[in-house]
C-alpha cells in the first residue's frame, strides 16, 4: 500500500518533521495534527489507513482520542499505533485493551516505527480480503488453512490441538500485533470464558514447543502478552 494515508497526531514538531522525512521515503501520504481534537476532525474528513497517536497531548489525551475513534463504526477498523514516553505496563495494557494495534515507547527509531506501520497496513489489507483468501494465512515459515484445519511449518504439517491451532490462527491473523492474555482468551474462547492467565501461558509454551526451531517467532511482551514476530 505505497499510497497509504497516515495520520500522525503528535504535538512535538521535531518528531513530526522526523517522521515526515522518513515516511515520505515510503511513498505514504501524511496528514498531521498537534492535538487530539484536530486529529479527530481529520479522521472525519479523510479515509486514513493508519493512525500514529501520541498519548500525552494538549487538550484531550491519546486514550480519549482512541476511545472516540473506536466508538465510530466508520473508523473502528483503522489500525492505531500509540507512541509515548510512558512505558509503564499499565499504560501499554490500557492502550491495547482500548483497541490499539501496537504501542511504541519513545525514544524510538523511525525505522522501527515504519516497520510497525507496514505490519499494521498488511493486517488492514488482510482484513479486507475476501473470506476465501482470509481462510488461508501465511507469514514467513508458517502457514494455516482454516477450512482444512491444517497448519504447516516450512511446508510440513504440524500436529496441533484445537486450542493450539486457534492460538496460532489468532497470531497469524495479525502478525506483529501484541495480544494481551484477555484478548487471546476472547479470540479463542469468546468473552467471559473462565480461563486464567496462567492457562494462556501454558498454551503458548505448548505451541512454541511444537513449533520447534520456529518457537521464538512467538514473542513475549513483558507485562502485556504475546505477538507473532512479522517475517
Amino acid at each position: 500500500m505505497s499510497r497509504a494515508l497516515i495520520l500522525i497526531v503528535e504535538d512535538d514538531e521535531e518528531i513530526q518533521e522526523l517522521l515526515s522525512l522518513a515516511m515520505n521515503k515510503e511513498g505514504w501520504r501524511l496528514v498531521m495534527a498537534k492535538n487530539g481534537e484536530d486529529g479527530l476532525a481529520l479522521l472525519k474528513k479523510s479515509a486514513v489507513d493508519c493512525v500514529i497517536l501520541d498519548i500525552m497531548l494538549p487538550g484531550i489525551d491519546g486514550f480519549t482520542v482512541l476511545k472516540r475513534l473506536k466508538a465510530e463504526k466508520a473508523q473502528d477498523s483503522v489500525p492505531v499505533i500509540m507512541t509515548t514516553a510512558r512505558g509503564e505496563d499499565a499504560d501499554i495494557v490500557a492502550a491495547l485493551e482500548l483497541g490499539a494495534d501496537d504501542y511504541v515507547v519513545k525514544p524510538y527509531s523511525p525505522r522501527v516505527l515504519i516497520a510497525r506501520v507496514r505490519a499494521a497496513l498488511r493486517r488492514k489489507e488482510g482484513r479486507a480480503l475476501p473470506e476465501a483468501e482470509r481462510n488461508f494465512l501465511r507469514e514467513g515459515r508458517l502457514g494455516l488453512d482454516a477450512v482444512k484445519h491444517e497448519a504447516t511449518l516450512d511446508g510440513a504439517p504440524l500436529d496441533l490441538s484445537v486450542s493450539e491451532f486457534s492460538l496460532l490462527n489468532t497470531f497469524l491473523s495479525q502478525p506483529g500485533r501484541v495480544f494481551s492474555r484477555n484478548q487471546i482468551i476472547d479470540e479463542i474462547h469468546g468473552a467471559d470464558y473462565p480461563v486464567t492467565d496462567r492457562s494462556v501461558d501454558v498454551q503458548v509454551m505448548s505451541l512454541r514447543k511444537k513449533l520447534g526451531s520456529a518457537g521464538d517467532l512467538i514473542e513475549t511482551i513483558r507485562g502485556v502478552g504475546y505477538r507473532l514476530k512479522p517475517a
